[in-house]
């Protein structure tokens, strides 16, 4: 099945439309110049863009393995798993899928890379000579390389690893398949090879572990597609550069302490000991090419992990600190024996220091609120990922619940805020003649930069209002509150953040004004305009919330995933919090009914909720009416449509107008608004004792 990358409805293989929403199966929108390229090209033929669907494969002989290279003191010049080249040569004369072992290849034998041409039903055709992974000849093969291998296995088993196009990106995979259908273990097994399992701690771990798109056994080769980290930077370069803050360096260490206790119970830990494995996002986010199993004759201990550091120390040519020295000098001689034992090292070096300029007790917020920064838990899962519970290699048995793994948790160095970009937008709908929404942005963002470093200091105010369907001039009333709000905010928020007391009174006046409004015109039952709110404000990592009826806020990050931080103020929701089932509260006629809005009552009969939140990781907020959220939209697709957007490479305002798009698709019974809030945040370079 198709799955329209617009709506999600899944069409049949031979549609070239969707049929619910009209969209393209065939071609799709360049992201830089906006030309209709197939969506089987590798480049735009345009403008010479990548826009084609990019995996990065990994195929062994079975057996199989993950990857284990060679153990080598220095970073090999040619490693070929990480910085595949192509030799040209003479193309074969006819495209054939591998569907026989593959031999051990080296780059020369691989094809030359080729070029596409357009048919007249836009898709492109490959030249002779193309390979595919697959007998269906959905995966080309671009840059395939002979990866190094396993200098202990007693079986030579080759690997290959290499970066492949989906030509048929809208078709759903075999995993994707297996899981709707909810296959039994027995199945997983014979379908999906054993050096797939761990991948799917990328699930829990993402970006620090790769996702894992697709998986086969096929003539006795195992075959895994990963999301291509190839193109990312490697640690190793990035340590050369002196813009790179040391704190920067020391939260990368702490990363993979972490993951040194989440990878031993798979037998992954070697992942860690490949620099060429360890890369850098474009957030700067510490992330793992692939996974690597551990040598089978060879236990690994922390010493390795520190010649490790010692040997990036070495290559990137910079000076250590001397705390870390110790740290290194107390690793290889076995002084710092477990994982406790180091991270608690490296957290005293990372230790923050009282700082003047820094309130130590958040004063200024609401006593019910306590603003302190919560350490980033890094946890095993309770239970086996849902998908296919994780499998140790070799002989082992994959550890049991029982192991106190599901306990490890890490503080992290204190935060601030890097980037803040936001962008909103509102659309009538399909059904609407007037579109009674309203949204309002400011934003104020102040870089500093000095020979110390770079700091960014910012602060936003994002509004989002629906006036009240039913009732006459909902337009007005919510193009009242927004004005309302800002005018108060810029007349009262200054050095502090505001408080509880400042949020609900802010709230309050937006009520009176247009109540007063109401109270003028004379207007009663229906006609009496009223609004829906939701209103954040970001000052640095402190956020401060407050809302009235069912117009939503929702957070979504990496770690955490999607997180509905409101909760409407409706019927149904308020016989819930008196105890009542959700499933009678909802069978209620008037389960949908607002309890209370903004302009139709005075302001006895308002009380908006109002919270406090301090953010320790990158976040994305999304504000949106009704026209969004209901049926359930958000939670259906948030990810993705919103998990990619927590990047910096994301364009925002294509978000939100995608977002509409889902809605209007979906819904679009409604007007539909959304703003989208994206704050970025890295460690605190000026909170640290380094030296």
């Amino acid at each position: 099945m198709l799955v329209c990358p617009k709506c999600q409805s899944k069409n049949q293989d031979t549609n070239k439309f969707c049929q619910r929403c009209g969209t393209s199966l065939t071609q799709k929108p360049c992201h830089e110049c906006g030309t209709e390229v197939p969506v089987n090209a590798e480049t735009c033929h345009n403008c010479g863009a990548l826009t084609g669907t990019i995996f990065w494969a990994i195929i062994a002989q079975e057996p199989d393995e993950l990857p284990s290279p060679v153990d080598s003191p220095e970073l090999p010049a040619d490693l070929t798993l990480n910085e595949p080249q192509i030799t040209n040569n003479e193309p074969q004369t006819e495209d054939e899928p591998i569907t026989q072992p593959l031999s051990p290849l080296n780059s020369s034998n691989v094809p030359d890379g080729t070029k596409e041409e357009e048919n007249q039903d836009h898709t492109s055709e490959p030249q002779s000579g193309t390979i595919y992974l697959d007998s269906q000849q959905r995966y080309q093969l671009l840059e395939p390389q002979k990866s190094p291998e396993a200098a202990t296995s007693e079986e030579q088993h080759y690997i290959l690893a290499g970066r492949v196009l989906d030509t048929q990106p809208f078709q759903e995979s075999l995993l994707d398949v297996l899981v709707q259908n909810e296959q039994a273990e027995s199945d997983w097994d014979e379908l999906i090879p054993a050096m797939a399992q761990p991948y799917f701690l990328g699930e829990e771990y993402w970006p620090t572990l790769p996702k894992i798109h697709d998986a086969w056994k096929q003539d006795g080769e195992a075959v895994v597609l990963l999301e291509d980290r190839s193109q990312r930077q490697m640690i190793v370069d990035l340590w050369k550069h002196e813009d790179i803050e040391m704190a920067q360096i020391l939260y990368w260490l702490i990363q993979m302490t972490q993951l040194w206790e989440v990878l031993e119970p798979f037998h992954c830990r070697q992942s860690l000991l490949e620099i060429t494995n360890l890369r850098v996002d474009e957030d700067g986010v510490l992330t793992l090419q692939c996974l690597y199993p551990e040598p089978k004759d060879q236990q690994l201990t922390l010493e390795d992990l520190g010649q490790m550091w010692q040997q990036l120390f070495s290559q990137s040519q910079r000076t250590q600190l001397t705390a870390l020295k110790e740290v290194f000098q107390q690793l290889s001689s076995n002084e710092i024996r477990n994982v406790d034992e180091l991270r608690s090292r490296l957290q005293e070096i990372a230790e923050p220091q009282p700082s003047p300029e820094i309130e130590t007790t958040p004063n200024d917020l609401s006593p019910q609120e306590d603003l302190a920064i919560e350490p980033i838990r890094f946890e095993l899962p309770e239970e086996p990922p849902t998908v296919i519970p994780p499998k140790a290699f070799g002989n082992d048995d994959h550890p049991s619940n029982e192991n106190d793994y599901d306990s490890l948790q890490t503080e992290i160095l204190p935060m601030e805020l890097s980037s803040l970009i936001d962008a909103g937008d509102t659309d009538i709908g399909n059904q609407r003649e007037h579109n009674e929404d309203s949204f309002g942005i400011q934003t104020t963002v102040k870089k500093l930069e000095n020979p110390q470093g770079r700091t960014v200091e910012a602060r936003g105010l994002y509004i989002l209002c629906d006036g009240m369907g039913g009732h006459s001039a909902g337009e007005v009333a919510s193009a009242i509150a927004v004005e309302t709000l800002k005018d108060y905010f810029q007349q009262n928020w200054y050095d502090q953040f505001p408080t509880e007391e400042t949020m609900r009174e802010a709230v309050l006046q937006a009520n009176e004004a247009i109540y007063d409004e109401n109270q003028k015109n004379a207007s009663s039952g229906s006609g009496r305009m009223g609004t829906t709110l939701v209103v954040i404000l970001v000052a640095n990592t402190k956020v401060a919330i407050a809302h009235v009826g069912d117009s939503r806020l929702y957070q979504v990050t990496r770690k955490e995933g999607l997180k509905q931080v409101t909760v409407d103020h409706e019927v149904g929701q308020r016989e819930i919090q008196r105890g009542v089932e959700p499933a009678i509260a909802y069978s209620r006629p008037d389960a949908y009914q607002l309890t209370q809005a903004l302009g139709p009552r005075n302001e006895e009969f308002v009380n908006p909720d109002v919270q406090f939140l301090e953010v320790n990781e990158d976040t994305l907020f999304l504000l949106c009416s009704d026209g969004l959220s209901d049926n359930d939209l958000v939670e259906k697709y948030w990810q993705t449509y919103l998990t990619p957007l927590i990047s910096s490479r994301a364009n925002l305002e294509r978000g939100v107008q995608e977002l509409i798009d889902l809605a209007n698709a979906h819904n679009g019974h409604d007007n539909i608004t959304a703003v989208l809030v994206r704050l970025k945040v890295r460690p605190d370079m000026r909170r640290q004792r380094l030296f």
